[in-house]
């Protein structure tokens, strides 16, 4: 009789268990696990499969051994069920997060299988919103902008009320530069999780799973906000989600948001603070020991910051990383340790790109600075006519043009990398120089001071030549400039005669390359609520002509996106 209830029992677990693996596979990309406990017996302690299901359902950061437990868990239990569509897409969705999580790209393609084999079992995204969603996120992890964006439409459109596509379409729509459109979806998102707005925590999103999903609203809004240029509202939300984290991996990544904040506004040490503090809570967070080291090298601790560096790559061989190493060491003078991560560098995109990942942006950079800006404006311009026109590729195709001698094209695509609210100092920099070679002198001292002012350890290589340029460039003439914001020189799209400065980063050289056009972007209210409101904020884009308008006629004025602190009325604000 014992053996016979024992044997009742664990059939009843493995029901049980099938029944909530299967149960979630819709949760796990597009909801927040929740357990209905039996009767009077409270919910058993999440195992790791669960702690990775209730992680990347609600799209807060999961641990590596979660993960891996999870795609165990799928991978067996689809051996004996391959018809099961829900799990095919927690498997496709863990694959896609295991692939982040290692830097390993070869996960990718085993990621679009098991969500298209479960497309397959059960099509169609109103009927299998989970796999669908799937496919947005790996569009995402691959820099598949476009195809993020229909996919994550899809679900929109099949499922409104769904909010944790919103995230989704938000990475999409900025890999775009449709900044009004990840605006929107933000409002759309905050409007759906009012409790990630709740300082007490309490609301839809709290507690348990809902802790989770609230850390995983205010870390997206926290990044739009700094992309608009509102510091301020970024921290603050940064913040709250370090308050509402739970697991190690959410609180290391609310950190690492407060110490990339910290980086850009030019404040090394409390950068490092924060830096820190991710490091003591998930000792192997490779993006905070990368931001580490940034910091140690612009606090002259050259030796640790490489330290630092190696150790990262040795977690997770990022390219970025082998990059900004090999730019360390070019700016110590070991030339041949550069051409080491160079290589590394060239050996990592070439394993995505077999993958399905595009790392043009990143090889772009690469090629204008250490190898051949001509192609960099190839791939460029590549990306440009793929709808991929974000800030940071609208600077690098500036920069690029200008490494390749062609500055006059360049400045439209610099003006609007710096004119769409976020503060960067590598983004002034390199307009300053482009103002600089077409001999737009107070121009380029403007924005070569912005960017010193901004981070004036901002770059080992670049941060050097800023000055230098700022130096050659000398003091205001005696009784201020003939033009306040410019001497007056035109930016037309088209080359026309204009005297070039023998200063230029490197010589002219002819070419036959269209350039590609530059879209506006409307303009909306000036003013901001407590709340803002992404899709209202006011857009420093100008429109296709007035980019690249004589600046002998209205001068253009100096952007400005002021933060005020969220605790002062809106009547103040306005």
């Amino acid at each position: 009789m014992s053996a016979k209830n024992t044997m009742s029992t664990q059939h009843m677990r493995h029901i049980r268990r099938a029944a909530l693996a299967t149960g979630v596979g819709a949760v796990l990309v597009m909801g927040v696990l929740v357990f209905v406990p039996d009767g009077d017996q409270g919910p058993p302690a999440p195992g790791p499969e669960e702690r990775a299901r209730a992680a990347v359902g609600a799209g807060a950061p999961a641990s590596l051994p979660d993960v891996a437990a999870l795609i165990r868990d799928r991978e067996a239990w689809l051996r004996k069920n391959p018809k099961d569509a829900g799990s095919w897409a927690v498997l496709g969705a863990a694959y896609v997060e295991r692939g982040g999580l290692r830097a390993d790209t070869a996960y990718y393609p085993k990621a679009e299988q098991a969500l298209r084999r479960s497309l397959d079992v059960t099509p169609g995204e109103r009927r299998n919103p989970a796999a669908t969603a799937g496919l947005a996120s790996l569009a995402n992890a691959r820099h598949d902008y476009a195809a993020a964006k229909k996919w994550g439409e899809a679900v929109r459109k099949a499922d409104p009320a769904r909010w944790t596509t919103y995230p989704v379409l938000i990475e999409a729509y900025n890999g775009l530069g449709d900044y009004p459109a990840a605006g929107k979806a933000l409002d759309k998102l905050r409007a759906l999780r009012p409790g990630a707005g709740d300082e007490a925590g309490t609301g839809a999103g709290a507690g348990g799973a809902g802790a989770g999903a609230d850390v995983r609203v205010l870390s997206v809004s926290s990044a739009v906000y700094r992309d608009r240029g509102w510091r301020e509202d970024a921290a603050a939300k940064a913040d709250e989600a370090l308050t509402k984290a739970r697991t190690p991996a959410e609180k290391a990544g609310a950190l690492h948001a407060l110490g990339g904040l910290a980086w850009e506004r030019g404040e090394s040490k409390e950068a490092l603070r924060h830096y820190d503090a991710a490091l003591k809570v998930a000792r192997d967070h490779h993006p905070s020991l990368a931001g580490r080291a940034r910091v140690l090298a612009a606090l002259d601790r050259a030796e640790e910051a490489g330290q630092d560096y190696q150790a990262a790559i040795a977690e997770r061989p990022l390219p970025e990383y082998a990059l900004e190493l090999g730019e360390l060491y070019e700016s110590l003078g070991l030339d041949g340790d550069a051409r080491s991560q160079y290589t590394l560098l060239k050996d990592r995109t070439a394993r995505a790109r077999v993958d399905g990942v595009n790392e043009e942006l990143l090889l772009a950079r690469f090629e204008s600075d250490h190898g051949n800006p001509r192609a960099a404006v190839d791939r460029l311009e590549a990306e440009w006519r793929r709808g991929h026109r974000s800030m940071q590729v609208s600077d690098a195709l500036g920069w690029a043009l200008l490494r390749a001698g062609e500055a006059r094209k360049a400045l439209p695509y610099a003006k609007r990398a710096t004119e769409q609210g976020m503060r960067s100092a590598l983004f002034s920099y390199h307009r300053g120089e482009i103002e600089r070679a077409l001999g737009m002198d107070s121009r380029a001292r403007r924005h070569l001071e912005e960017a010193l002012r901004t981070n004036p350890r901002f770059s080992p290589l670049l941060a050097p030549k800023a000055r230098k340029a700022l130096d050659a460039l000398g003091e205001l003439p005696g009784g201020g400039p003939k033009d306040m914001y410019g001497d007056g020189e035109s930016t037309p799209l088209t080359p026309a005669p204009s005297p070039t400065r023998p200063s230029t980063p490197s010589p002219p050289a002819p070419s036959t390359s269209p350039v590609p056009s530059v879209p506006s972007v409307p303009s909306a209210s000036p003013a901001r609520s407590v709340a803002p409101s992404a899709s209202s904020a006011p857009s420093a884009l100008p429109s296709a002509s007035s980019a690249v308008a004589s600046a002998s006629s209205t001068p253009s004025k100096p952007v400005s996106t002021p933060t005020q602190p969220v605790s002062i009325p809106s009547a103040a604000r306005s």
